[in-house]
């Protein structure tokens, strides 16, 4: 059995707000990346939930988090497809996607 690992490093400022994030992925060549925002899921069987962190560095523009979350949805259309080959639902999950670049301004 082969293990990898991903790490994020977080530092945080006086108020424990994110202030400078980076990002390790041994097999990926990533080596401290800095990022402004990471979202992370993972799914807790036993209790048959999703089990989120969600941070974010106080100097992110609230522009690039729009752009985040729109190409968090549109990723999750893809998964979505790729884990259940249902088209038709991937393909909703993307108009909302849409949807929301257009009412968060995005798009036009």
């Amino acid at each position: 059995m082969r293990k990898t690992q991903i790490t994020i490093d977080v530092e945080l400022d006086e108020n424990h707000i994110p202030e400078v994030m980076t990002w390790n992925a041994q097999d990926g060549g990533v080596e401290k990346e800095e990022t402004k925002a990471v979202m992370i899921s993972v799914w807790d069987e036993k209790a048959a939930e999703a089990l989120r962190i969600d941070l974010w560095t106080k100097d992110m523009p609230v522009d690039q988090m729009k752009m985040f979350m729109h190409q968090i949805f549109v990723s999750m259309g893809n998964t979505y497809q790729r884990a259940t080959g249902e088209e038709d639902v991937a393909e909703w999950i993307e108009q909302m996607a849409e949807e929301f670049a257009i009412k968060s301004a995005i798009k036009m």
